[in-house]
């Protein structure tokens, strides 16, 4: 896109390459420009090769490119791995002193980082702020916004260790203006713009479940739902809310249910190994008819996988899961606003119709950083569904009734007396083993899925409504979705996406008429199988004419996509 630039930090896991990339990302956003930042990292404390994409320019970018136009190398690795990435013209910066490259190359320039942050700084250390310096001053980018990120970076460590970091910054930026400025078609410009968030799917999440009345969470760590936790307990602390680490999975599911049938909005995070472990407790809050929000951020598996790389391969695991029937709903964000606006729902749907709602989410969505408008607070409505404050005295907990939702009292808010049992039970929670009452009980809870379709989220269709080429997706293959159909369309090629932020109650009529209305079909995702493709086979009778498949433990890119879809256009 004209008038944009990707820059790429590549070095090993403890050099910084993160602190650098968010650095550039809030700078270069308060700066007024959009952003994009995504993030590829091995699973490891110190070593291995990290990587942090940024895409920025004047008009929205959703997903990162494959090119970049400057590198900025920690170690030698960096510049073996991404050189083939880099446009021409583009810009390799890297420790001339501490790397030997053999004569002249393309795009090299090197910079004394580590001793212009001994000389500027007072401590070598402070080379990721001498790099992020250089690679702004190759932009022009005003340095002011950059001096103000780089503070902020290093707020509360002490003001030496600030002024230092600001010292070695400017040092940087004037050595890449002195020794390459006009050398590197690279400019960027602050725009006039009303202020925008950065966010990454996670945190975007969390504030919509703390919009959405959220107030206890309990999680145990596990890439790359880790930061919910976190975050969780930061920002909701203000709120009172409360986030607690448990000893494991199987805890930290017991006391989400724990506390929602106290009457608290409660959810829990984890990733599919996490939840292998949660399965019986989400059987518990079905049979429980407990509402509950539950995260599942996807890794490549199976066991430890690829724990910190990305994949969509959980979808029919999160939908089988646990044994016997009973109804649940998923969700399924694809951006920063998706994961905001659903994190809210969630917890209305669970309450609503007393069920677990699972959000399925990937690390590309919860690592990826991206620009967006503030919320609109103004029109979220919380809904407690069939919640009783004061239950009468002939309460049942699961009375049957003609809606299909039982009242619902918090234990010690009332004279009634609350049963609820694990075992199959009648209407006034006890157990039973009557086979007429078993009957009534499965039908009422796995009829929940069909009063739960009022309420399907409706899949996004963009482009073209009877297009020649129609791409299908779910989760975090927004972004390169959309751009690959604005790449297509610029090209001349009829295109159109639909993209499903809800997969369970399936979305049958939507789906039915956006197939029906195009010539061809692709299904993208980031799986072997084409996990999506049989959901909605099995649920329509409907078959995608071609799959993109992609299953290395990375994102798409737009690029790929659009490569792929040409096959089907012959």
């Amino acid at each position: 896109m004209a008038g944009e630039i990707t820059l790429t930090v590549g070095g090993q896991a403890g050099q910084g390459v993160q602190s650098i990339g968010l650095t550039l990302a809030r700078a270069f956003a308060r700066g007024g420009l959009h952003v994009f930042a995504q993030q590829d990292y091995e699973s490891r404390v110190r070593g291995g090769h990290n990587s942090f994409k940024l895409r920025m320019g004047p008009r929205p970018v959703m997903a990162a490119l494959q090119e970049t136009n400057i590198l900025v190398a920690l170690d030698p690795l960096s510049l073996d791995v991404h050189m083939a990435q880099l446009t021409d013209p583009g810009v390799a910066i890297f420790d001339g002193e501490k790397t030997q490259v053999a004569g002249p190359r393309r795009g090299y320039f090197p910079v004394p980082l580590e001793r212009l942050a001994q000389e500027s700084g007072g401590n070598r250390l402070m080379q990721n702020s001498v790099a992020a310096g250089a690679a702004a001053g190759l932009t022009g980018f005003d340095f002011s916004i950059i001096s103000d990120a780089v503070a902020e970076q290093f707020k509360g460590r002490g003001p030496e260790v600030e002024e230092g970091n600001r010292r070695a910054a400017q040092a940087g930026y004037d050595y890449a203006l002195t020794q390459f400025g006009g050398r590197c078609d690279c400019s960027l410009s602050t725009m006039a713009a009303p202020k925008r968030l950065l966010l990454d799917g996670n945190e975007a999440l969390v504030l919509g479940a703390l919009a959405g009345g959220c107030r206890f969470m309990a999680g145990y760590p596990m890439t790359p739902s880790t930061p919910i936790l976190q975050y969780m307990a930061t920002k909701g602390a203000g709120l009172g809310a409360v986030g607690i680490q448990t000893e494991d999975e199987i805890a930290a599911i017991n006391m989400a249910i724990g506390a929602s049938f106290a009457g608290v909005r409660a959810m829990t995070a984890t990733a599919g190994g996490g939840f292998s472990l949660m399965v019986e407790g989400l059987g518990l809050a079905g049979m429980t008819e407990t509402p509950v929000v539950i995260v599942v951020g996807q890794r490549p598996g199976p066991a430890t996988g690829f724990p910190t790389r990305t994949e969509q391969g959980d979808l029919e695991f999160v939908l089988h899961a646990a044994q016997g029937e009973f109804a649940r709903i998923v969700l399924t964000p694809g951006t920063p606003e998706q994961a905001f606006a659903l994190g809210f729902r969630a917890f209305n749907l669970a309450e609503r119709y007393q069920l677990p709602v699972i959000i399925l989410t990937d690390q590309q969505l919860a690592d990826s950083y991206r620009t967006i408008e503030p919320f609109d607070l103004s029109s979220l409505q919380i809904d407690r569904g069939e919640l009783l404050l004061d239950a009468p005295p002939d309460y049942m907990r699961y009375r049957l009734t003609p809606s299909g939702i039982s009242p619902r009292a918090v234990p010690g808010l009332s004279s009634a007396v609350v049963v609820a049992d694990s075992d199959e039970h009648a209407e006034d929670g006890h157990i039973t083993e009557d086979g007429a009452v078993r009957t009534a009980m499965v039908r009422k809870r796995v009829g929940k899925l069909e009063l739960a379709r009022a309420d399907i989220v409706p899949p996004e269709h963009y482009g073209e409504q009877h297009p020649e080429l129609l791409l299908i997706g779910w989760g975090s293959t927004y972004g390169a979705l959309r751009e690959a159909v604005d790449d297509l369309r610029a090209d001349g090629v009829s295109a159109g996406m639909l993209h499903l932020s809800q997969v369970w109650p399936f979305p049958n009529e939507q789906v039915q008429a956006a197939m029906k209305a195009a010539k061809k079909s692709v299904m993208v995702e980031n799986n072997a199988s084409g996990q999506l493709a049989r959901v909605m086979r099995g649920e329509t009778g409907l078959a995608p004419d071609g799959h993109i498949l992609k299953y290395d433990g990375r994102p798409f890119s737009p690029s790929e996509i659009t490569t792929q879809a040409r096959r089907w256009l012959r």
